[in-house]
């Protein structure tokens, strides 16, 4: 029985316990905390801005031509509001989020590990697990709604400019009835899965970059470890988080 995979579930169990362990002292790491917070929040917006554009229009596009003749032109903003809020702004951005910030915070702890500039903080009596990993995890968790939301708007009035200029649907005629059926569960059920992909990709990308070795390819693998089993557990966590907020309904 190969227990690798078991093995490494509770390595990552125990780095996790400890960088949360460390949670109460964020204050004294506020720095290195906003740091990380505006490097995966301002420092993406041009990023998120296309990438949410792109998004609601294609959105808009699809769903008239999947609903035609099923559902009343007026109505599509019911599907287009609901899809982004709940499916499509939390999962698309944190899937480009991953590439990104996730590669990033990968390399740049990679680079430390590498470099020994972990080992010499822990010579200084500096735990890496307080003033590394914490300030980057509680980032992710509190940066991916804030960046999730602005995708949401973002997404939501392209896709109203797309539908105006395509089909003449008006702002009023194409909010009202997002609001008519607009379910607050919609809204935050989108939230718990960005926060939920933010400690993800933050714990992830510290975990491997923390255990990396041999040099600068061991740099890009710990990178490219992070992408990819961040990218394949937001797909698994967005099931299940979804099963658990919607699938009594």
């Amino acid at each position: 029985m190969n227990l690798r995979p078991i093995s490494s579930l509770g390595e990552f169990t125990i780095f996790v316990g400890s960088a949360l362990a460390a949670v109460p002292k964020l204050i004294r790491r506020r720095q290195e905390f906003l740091i990380q917070l505006k490097k995966i929040s301002y420092d993406s917006i041009f990023l998120l801005t296309l990438t949410a554009a792109f998004t609601g229009m294609v959105t808009a596009l699809q769903a008239v031509y999947q609903s035609k003749g099923y559902i009343p032109l007026n109505l599509l903003s019911v599907l287009i509001g609901k899809s982004t809020m709940i499916e499509l702004a939390p999962v698309l951005t944190a899937l480009v989020m991953t590439g990104k910030v996730g590669a990033a915070m990968a390399a740049e702890i990679g680079t430390m590990k590498v470099s020994e500039q972990i080992d010499a903080l822990e010579s200084m009596n500096i735990r890496p697990s307080e003033f590394l990993y914490m300030p980057r995890i509680m980032a992710g968790i509190i940066a991916f709604p804030l960046i999730t939301t602005f995708a949401n708007v973002i997404s939501i009035f392209t896709a109203w400019y797309f539908a105006w200029l395509k089909y003449g649907i008006q702002f009023h005629s194409f909010f009202m009835n997002m609001r008519s059926y607009f379910i607050p569960s919609d809204l935050w059920g989108g939230l718990v899965k960005s926060v939920v992909f933010g400690f993800i990709i933050a714990s992830l990308s510290c975990f491997f970059g923390s255990r990396t070795t041999g040099g600068a390819e061991g740099v890009g693998k710990s990178t490219t470890l992070t992408v990819v089993y961040s990218s394949v557990l937001i797909l698994v966590m967005d099931f299940i988080v979804a099963w658990v907020l919607f699938g009594g309904f």
